[in-house]
């Protein structure tokens, strides 16, 4: 069984692995075995990670910390791991923190946004078999740039939404929203603060908007990997 490789920031197993939230399912349903592992301190959790040439896939997931901060401890081992794996040719598939990761990995720039970004939101997309216009969920404050030799698939007014670089989708949103991923991320809130108080408030209705919009949410989410693996396979081959 091929492999999947999704990368957590959170090194406390229960978090970790419900910040998979419809990842999981999407990318069993293709057939590939998910390990969740981190490069954020020792953990329960995959941290001797594999030979990223080894993998179909690699998944790197959205953190609280900023793609641009130098000073995250584990910012530069993981920058490095992700460009082994482009460099291997190992499709990548960013989500939110992991697109920006993506996107400076390959020469784009990452830097802190105007306005953020929360909540179910509708994007302009160039490639709707690739992303669909949505609704995806958003929460990000920060942005990436299309990096050179990229596409630009998908925006708002505030943000590129997805980038396409051979076999890598960048992403802005988290396709992978559910009520237990959101559960991680309160939780990881009453440990290290709340979010900027332009986002705290909106917590409650964005609780109540993922549980009510979950069938649809793994559904798109399911599409979007199907796309997205459909794609860097096609890109391996005519390689």
């Amino acid at each position: 069984m091929q492999t999947a490789l999704v990368l957590v920031h959170d090194a406390d197993p229960s978090r970790g692995h419900r910040l998979v939230g419809t990842l999981r399912p999407a990318l069993e349903a293709r057939g590939l075995e998910v390990v969740v592992g981190t490069t954020v301190g020792p953990s329960p959790l995959v941290t001797d990670l594999p030979d990223p040439g080894a993998l179909r896939t690699l998944v790197v997931m959205g953190s609280g910390a900023a793609a641009y901060d130098d000073t995250v401890p584990w910012l530069a081992a993981e920058l490095a791991y992700l460009r082994r794996a482009v460099d291997a040719g190992t499709p990548v598939l960013g989500v939110c923190f992991g697109g920006q990761a993506l996107s400076r990995v390959l020469g784009g720039v990452v830097a802190q946004a105007p306005l953020g970004e929360h909540g179910f939101l509708d994007v302009e997309t160039a490639d709707p078999a690739l992303v669909p216009a949505g609704p995806w969920f958003e929460y990000h404050g920060d942005r990436f740039t299309v990096p050179p030799g990229a596409v630009e698939v998908a925006r708002t007014d505030r943000a590129v939404q997805a980038f396409a670089h051979g076999p890598h989708l960048g992403v802005q949103f988290h396709p992978e929203i559910d009520p237990g991923a959101f559960s991680a991320w309160e939780e990881t809130w009453a440990l290290t603060g709340p979010p900027p108080p332009e986002a705290a408030a909106l917590v409650p209705g964005l609780r109540r908007d993922i549980a009510e919009r979950a069938p649809e949410a793994a559904a798109a989410c399911a599409r979007l990997v199907g796309a997205f693996l459909a794609r860097a396979e096609g890109a391996r081959t005519a390689a």
